[in-house]
């Protein structure tokens, strides 16, 4: 059963991500969004940390990949390494290998954003882009070489994500019988503010997009899964723990740029967010009811989607409206056109592609187990 509050979690996260990755070429700060708060604009409050909307998806996943094998295998030990695999590929290969063909055919059209650029002086070929993007290390790419592909520089969290999914299946079967799986995943928490701290602020961006700077999300969403089998609230005690951590997940969000405080911030909004989840584990069948928490369900629902082909649109709207020139009540025209095409297009793709597909891929290659009668 679908647990809707996390995917309420998901809309929020990928709202947090579309808003930073819009500012970013069209500020806002002109705009009757940047309304001064706290001496800033309101704009640049909402979207300059669009970072940890990603830092909360890594913690969704870490936890929903292992509290979906705990379901279907009663133990991490119990875990089936061809359909751990498949169901993998079922879900990030079809979207992936859209959004290469995709950029692919913007790029051979001559459009800027979707051709190879060198912001660091260093050239790159397409070819091995490509070969970072289905080999999951884009992130490394951009760390060494810059955001050589804008419209691919998405691919940076995917590439995390499934380094760590590579070896899950692997660290079940040789380190879950104990306490060794547990103490892994505390150790790559621990490490990680070690190894931001190693690379503060640097330009190349690798506080914030190496595996080591982002696996202790992950592992926290690990370990709130294995704390949710074997412990519990009381639900009276949820509902006032929930509104004390959204405000202090807010307070942290708005505190500061993630580049001046990336050390421990990402942690801890890490932290909150498992925490959160935990919550929302204790009452995974509640529904989602007002017309706000539908439209965030669905939102979040298909927020992979979003996710990937978003900068599609805005790569788009970019070569049609120069930032530069661009107005700034034409700036919150593009906001709209932007969120909107992109809700349509994931929501076209998800519908008609990748779910179809996904469906097609486990059905053939997930190996069933056996009735006993």
């Amino acid at each position: 059963m679908r647990n809707y509050k996390i995917d309420i979690l998901r809309g929020v996260s990928i709202l947090l991500v579309l808003l930073h990755h819009f500012n970013i070429p069209y500020k806002l700060y002109d705009t009757w969004l940047g309304i001064s708060v706290f001496g800033e604009p309101l704009s640049t409050l909402i979207a300059r940390n669009g970072n940890y909307g990603v830092t909360m998806f890594f913690v969704i996943s870490g936890f929903l990949i292992t509290q979906h094998t705990l379901q279907r295998n009663g133990s991490l030990t119990q875990i089936q390494l061809k359909n751990f695999y498949i169901r993998r590929v079922a879900r990030i290969i079809p979207c992936l290998v859209l959004l290469v063909a995709m950029v692919t055919i913007l790029g051979y059209l001559g459009l800027k954003p979707f051709l190879n650029q060198a912001p660091n002086g260093l050239e790159v070929s397409y070819g091995l882009t490509i070969f970072a993007a289905f080999t999951f290390w884009m992130n490394i790419l951009i760390i060494e070489y810059g955001w050589v592909n804008y419209a691919l520089g998405v691919l940076w969290s995917l590439s995390v994500e499934e380094v760590f999914y590579l070896a899950f299946p692997l660290l079940c079967l040789t380190l879950a019988r104990g306490k060794a799986f547990v103490l892994f995943l505390v150790l790559m928490i621990a490490y990680a503010p070690y190894f931001r701290s190693l690379h503060f602020g640097e330009e190349s961006g690798a506080y914030l997009y190496h595996y080591f700077s982002s696996f202790d999300g992950i592992a926290l969403g690990c370990l709130t899964a294995l704390f949710a089998q074997k412990f519990s609230i009381k639900l009276i005690k949820v509902k006032w723990v929930i509104p004390v951590l959204v405000l202090l997940m807010s307070i942290l969000y708005l505190y500061a740029p993630i580049k001046e405080v990336s050390t421990w911030s990402v942690t801890v909004f890490a932290l909150l967010t498992a925490i959160l989840i935990f919550c929302f584990a204790q009452c995974p069948q509640a529904p989602a009811t007002s017309i706000f928490s539908k439209i965030m369900v669905w939102i979040g629902q298909r927020s992979y989607e979003m996710y990937l082909f978003h900068l599609i649109i805005l790569g788009l709207i970019k070569v049609l409206y120069i930032p530069k020139t661009t107005l700034p009540d034409q700036k919150i025209m593009l906001l709209v056109i932007f969120l909107v095409t992109t809700f349509a297009l994931s929501w076209l793709i998800e519908k008609y592609y990748s779910t179809p597909l996904n469906e097609r891929i486990r059905q053939k290659w997930i190996t069933k187990k056996p009735q006993i009668n």
